[in-house]
């Protein structure tokens, strides 16, 4: 008979028989006892009762009986704390059994009882297993020191036991390894400022070593911790690509998902001219398209994932398409996922044939499937030009079905189309409007609208058409009212004498019988432009519009870029970044790509490979650490060099005086000046804020509007007092660069919100960029020369800094205090040549040239045409 039976008694106080056997002399008897303890604690019945008993019995030869004391003990020791001490001992004595089973079976039930009392006594029996001669026993006591350290922490240093760890990634077994490399990740998760995985070339190749020997899930650990690395040149990159490669053909998903994350960030820092990079581009899309046999839900992550790498690397599966086209019995999840991927893939290569596969979607029972299929086409004639005539006659195919949410969904990508290709298929308005009375949902009514009012000219009926719409213009939802609003508008610029009274009832309808303010703001907007001045109304509505994008729900490029980095994670499923979903995640780092793909770069005329690599062979000038910091805002780029502290004064970054950015006038009395800085890797808002007013202001909150970086509050505005009248405080606001991203003009604009118990008030400031530039910017001198024949000699721009009276150390010195590094210095003609590099906190590196003459206060800096601009035109 089976253990079944122990779960199908209906006995009730039976506590008082168990403990009687389990005290019973007999070894079977005792060990039925656990068994039926442990069903009962299995089907929630509270046995902790019998926990003295059952520890009894841990005094035993019988692993199985012992395993079963185990789980008890795992399970009822937290609400037992005081009785669980008595189990030490037996802990004590079970670490140093002959037999390496129970030792490891002891010290991975020590790792699961989560009892501070006595994690103590546990610390000397978890060393001796850490040097263990049996592996299986070393790599069980790795995986307790994480467990461990969540507990307690403090101990684990003070033990010794990172140190130890960091040890156990050079052992023989590669299963130890993997299970150390594991515990040391998860630790340095919750410690992100820790640096215990210090990666270094020497322990990347043993890594390596072990990673073709452990199991898949050692394997995963390693692969993990390898993609946290990053290669000193693009030698070092393919020589990992190399021996992670075969990585791709193992049979579990998540190595392969590993294996291709690995590839993808070392895949930045090889040359595209390479013949590697090409091989290993091919060897990437086998392993990828086998994931898509696998069950629907394994289809679905592989393709959550292939979504992202053909947004980063579309060329990896550009001769692909074929299997992304959807099967009859693939689940709706699956289908639009597939269909997502395939207009990524579309190009003027494979267009007729994905046209036609789309064209079938179309004709499904799916409705959700149907629409996104009609949806396609339309981005389909938005990416690839040469196909838009062929969409569109596809999308008219559509039409004549008759079939409400097909016609619906082609008018609203039509509308699309227009926008993309003005005055260039307008000859199919007419079938449109033919079905104008079918449309019932708001965004198909809308685009109609906007066709109507956009191409009013053309319309013989127009006015008729925009009238019947205004009919029942208060049961229209506010986007159609919004839309018929302007249409009617411009139909009014384009043919003011016949519908004059149609702009006069609409305008009403939205300023007087709206209780939509969006509605109503817009509506008093259009009334004073007409009434003031029509020729100003006509340049206004009538404006020409810029072309829509080719791709308008690509995913950011930093975010993407960290995404990449989260192969085979939740994030990649959610595409959002883990910061956005795990609890407590302000341990949660961002990870970034290597800089190759994203290098903004210049290159001096006349300045070849063969003199650069004489530079990098001549050492830059001693600089001292990093203090971080930022220049002034509005200060250019001579506020790097710190010019009121003089040349004897120690270097450092610059940080501007405070400024008033909110008058008090403007803001019922509050007052706001100030600056920003970096202060050790930080970026932070120094603000002052004064009260001008008659009463007391409290309850103080800040937050920022979509900016070009990315720019957010790391946290709330600590304004711990009430501010009284006549009162000033200073608060320091760290920032984060994890917020929306959107471009500013100027580029380094940043609008701010303030509220506090008397109003909401808005002000807008300018951040110096060198804020942005972070602490690892220094470049790799190995790549620096491959990089620099690469860069084009038109793609620069020069100008000078004025009355910089240092020398070239001294200059270098300031301004490696805002983070820009000198990787190379030359002396030609008199004058000191600076090579330097940037990295800005959303990945990008500058490369730059600055030339110092001796006696001459002017320097003279290259660098991008877009960089220059940004640095100093916009502050």
């Amino acid at each position: 008979m089976t253990d079944s039976k122990y779960f199908t008694t209906t006995k009730k106080g039976e506590i008082f028989e168990l403990k009687a056997e389990l005290n019973s002399d007999k070894k079977e008897k005792k060990k039925e006892a656990v068994k039926k303890v442990i069903a009962s604690m299995t089907v929630g019945k509270d046995v902790s009762a019998l926990f003295p008993d059952v520890v009894n019995c841990m005094q035993t030869d019988n692993l199985e009986l012992k395993k079963l004391v185990y789980l008890y003990l795992m399970n009822y020791a937290k609400s037992q704390p005081d009785m669980a001490i008595m189990a030490v001992n037996t802990f004590v004595k079970d670490c140093e059994d002959p037999n390496p089973l129970i030792r490891a079976l002891a010290v991975r039930t020590m790792g699961c009882i989560r009892v501070d009392k006595i994690t103590e006594y546990l610390c000397e029996p978890l060393r001796k297993c850490l040097k263990d001669e049996d592996p299986y026993v070393r790599k069980t006591a790795a995986v307790c020191v994480a467990k461990l350290h969540d507990i307690n922490a403090q101990l684990v240093e003070d033990q010794g036991f990172l140190d130890t760890l960091k040890d156990l990634i050079s052992d023989s077994n590669p299963m130890v390894v993997a299970n150390a490399v594991a515990a040391l990740s998860e630790i340095a998760e919750s410690h992100p400022n820790s640096n215990l995985l210090d990666l270094n070339p020497q322990t990347i190749n043993k890594l390596l070593t072990a990673l073709n020997e452990c199991t898949e899930w050692g394997q995963i650990f390693i692969l993990d911790c390898l993609a946290n690395y990053m290669p000193c040149d693009d030698r070092e990159s393919q020589s990992i690509c190399e021996r992670v490669t075969p990585r791709l053909s193992h049979a579990n998903s998540a190595v392969v998902l590993s294996a291709v994350k690995v590839l993808m960030k070392f895949m930045e820092m090889l040359p595209k001219d390479l013949d590697y990079y090409g091989t290993l581009l091919k060897k990437l899309a086998p392993p990828l398209v086998t994931l898509l046999s696998a069950e629907a839900e394994l289809q679905y992550v592989a393709l959550r994932n292939i979504n992202l790498i053909v947004q980063k690397r579309p060329e990896i599966l550009k001769h692909e398409m074929k299997v992304f086209f959807v099967k009859y019995n693939d689940p709706i999840y699956v289908k639009l996922e597939k269909l997502d991927i395939m207009i990524r893939l579309a190009s003027q290569a494979n267009i007729a044939q994905v046209l036609a596969e789309l064209k079938e979607y179309a004709t499904e029972v799916d409705v959700d499937f149907v629409r996104k299929a009609v949806r396609a086409i339309g981005r389909c004639a938005i990416k690839v030009e040469q196909s838009a005539e062929r969409c569109v006659s596809t999308l008219l195919d559509l039409i004549q079905t008759k079939v409400n949410y097909v016609v619906q969904e082609a008018i609203v990508v039509i509308k699309d189309i227009f926008r993309k290709y003005p005055n260039k298929y307008e000859s199919v308005i007419a079938t449109l409007c033919e079905n104008l009375d079918s449309l019932d949902e708001p965004e198909a009514r809308a685009a109609m609208i906007w066709i109507v009012g956009e191409y009013a000219e053309r319309i013989d009926n127009a006015d008729e058409l925009l009238e019947s719409f205004l009919e029942g213009f208060h049961d229209e939802s506010a986007q159609v009212q919004l839309q018929l609003l302007t249409a009617i508008v411009k139909l009014f610029l384009k043919k003011p004498t016949e519908t004059q009274e149609l702009v006069q009832q609409v305008l009403s309808l939205a300023t007087q019988d709206s209780d939509n303010p969006d509605l109503r703001d817009r509506g008093y907007i259009y009334w004073r432009l007409l009434s003031t001045d029509p020729v100003a109304a006509k340049e206004v509505v009538l404006a020409e519009k810029p072309l829509i994008s080719e791709e308008t729900d690509l995913i950011e490029p930093t975010l993407l870029e960290e995404l990449i980095c989260h192969i085979g994670t939740l994030a990649s499923v959610y595409h959002k970044p883990p910061s956005a979903f795990v609890e407590g995640s302000r341990g949660v780092q961002h990870k970034r790509l290597p800089a190759r793909a994203v290098i903004t770069l210049v290159k001096r005329t006349g300045l070849s490979g063969s003199n650069m690599g004489a530079g990098l062979g001549v050492a830059p000038a001693a600089m001292p650490a990093s203090l971080g910091g930022a220049p002034a805002v509005g200060g250019g780029l001579g506020d790097l060099f710190d010019l009121g502290g003089g040349v004897g004064m120690p270097t450092g970054s610059y940080v501007a005086p405070k400024t008033v950015w909110l008058l008090a006038i403007k803001a019922k009395g509050l007052e706001i000046s100030g600056t920003f800085a970096r202060r050790g890797g930080i970026i932070q808002m120094d603000l002052s804020l004064t009260n001008k007013a008659m009463s007391v202001m409290t309850d103080f909150a800040v937050q920022f509007n979509r900016n070009s970086f990315g720019l957010a509050p790391a946290g709330p505005m600590q304004v711990l007092t009430p501010l009284s009248p006549n009162q000033t405080i200073d608060v320091s606001l760290p920032l984060s660069m994890s917020g929306p991203v959107m471009k500013m003009e100027p580029l380094n604009n940043l609008q701010v919100a303030v509220k506090n118990n008397i109003d909401v008030f808005y002000f807008s400031c300018q951040y110096p960029l060198s804020l942005l530039f972070v602490e690892d910017g220094r470049f790799y001198r190995q790549v620096f020369l491959a990089t620099w024949k690469d860069i084009p000699n038109d793609s620069e721009a020069q100008f000078q800094i004025k009355d910089i009276h240092l020398n070239s150390d001294v200059a270098s010195n300031k301004l490696q205090g805002s983070n820009i590094f000198t990787i190379a210095k030359r002396t030609v003609e008199g004058q000191d040549m600076l090579y330097q590099s940037i990295k800005l906190t959303n990945g990008i590196w500058v490369l730059a040239e600055m030339r110092i003459q001796t006696g001459n206060p002017n320097y003279t800096c290259t660098v991008p045409r877009i960089v220059y601009a940004s640095l100093l035109h916009s502050q």
